[in-house]
């Protein structure tokens, strides 16, 4: 029999709704009594490590949800669910993916609507999510995110609706796998990344978004001690605003990493375009042109990448792909 480790972390799974129909945090989280789903198929095993809505969830929380299953997995258990909110959902997961050796399967999910909404999913994507854990199919995989009968990659996967429960979404590439009737089977595979196995996150990266007009007063802002890194979601392919410049190698002169995504839902970032803040200049600056990742999945990498201590072309490299 397999031994799941679920982890509650609080969120709307594990919220309800008042008699104003507003949800809000419960004091005794109803999914973590839900201790004999799948008896007799696997051994449930509970730990309510935090209880917080996602938007309160930090890198230094994640670094303790890491280490929980670090520590789980060397006292052999088999598989490890995660419920969490779902607002921060993505960042969580690709944080573990990202930290984590990748070998027991690790699944994260959570829900749209508390549990005592009418339609609550909590508990099914609960369900599915043990299944997913309890898989033999499901190691080597990454880190996974399961709702909804889908099974996607904690690398690609991001929340697309504000509150529709067919929410989360992997742009371009689709989930890795669906479930049916309670067995997972799985279309694709993913290509393995280089993970970092960190003891503390740092302060300091940001993230902004470009727009039509914008100028430097944001990165002006930034051009202190305090910060670490920056990550940019540029327009298009990714481009910046030439009323920019100035201000962006003020902060390539401070030696501050800044890594360029596309704001775009679907593509990656390229040097296409060669005019003033076009993707070749910017890359030539000596800013980092990341494939594949969205604004706040490239700064968890790039949190990652300098709390593991790389610096230089090390860093370089393991910003460039979503797959280095």
């Amino acid at each position: 029999m397999k031994k799941i480790l679920a982890i509650h972390t609080g969120g709307t799974i594990s919220m309800s709704q008042n008699d104003k129909g507003e949800v809000v945090p419960s004091a005794h989280n109803p999914i973590a009594a839900q201790t004999t789903i799948l008896a007799g198929r696997v051994q449930l095993i509970t730990d309510e490590l935090f209880n917080l809505p996602s938007p309160h969830v930090t890198p230094a929380r994640m670094l303790e949800i890491q280490q929980r299953i670090v520590r789980a997995e060397a006292a052999g258990i088999d598989g490890v669910v995660i419920t969490h909110g779902t607002d921060t959902l993505e960042e969580t997961a690709y944080f573990l993916d990202l930290t984590l050796p990748n070998t027991i399967p690790v699944v994260v999910t959570g829900a749209m609507r508390s549990s005592n909404q009418v339609g609550s999913d909590g508990l099914y994507n609960f369900q599915s999510a043990i299944e997913v854990a309890a898989a033999d199919a499901s190691r080597d995989k990454g880190v996974l995110v399961v709702m909804n009968d889908e099974i996607h990659t904690a690398r690609y996967v991001t929340k697309t609706h504000t509150t529709n429960v067919a929410t989360f979404r992997t742009p371009t590439f689709g989930p890795i796998g669906l479930i049916a009737h309670g067995t997972p089977t799985y279309f694709q595979q993913l290509i393995q990344q280089t993970t970092c196995d960190i003891d503390h996150v740092v302060d300091g990266v940001y993230l902004l978004k470009a727009y039509a007009g914008m100028d430097g007063t944001f990165f002006d802002a930034l051009a202190n001690d305090r910060t670490r890194g920056l990550v940019i979601e540029g327009l298009g392919a990714g481009n910046l605003p030439p009323q920019t410049l100035p201000s962006v190698q003020r902060l390539l002169d401070r030696q501050i990493p800044i890594v360029l995504v596309s704001r775009c839902y679907n593509g990656v970032a390229e040097d296409i375009y060669d005019y003033q803040g076009g993707g070749i200049e910017l890359r030539k600056m000596g800013l980092h042109l990341c494939q594949g990742l969205n604004g706040q999945k490239a700064r968890i990498k790039l949190l990652v990448g300098l709390s593991a201590g790389l610096q230089g072309p090390q860093l370089a490299d393991f910003l460039r792909t979503a797959v280095s």
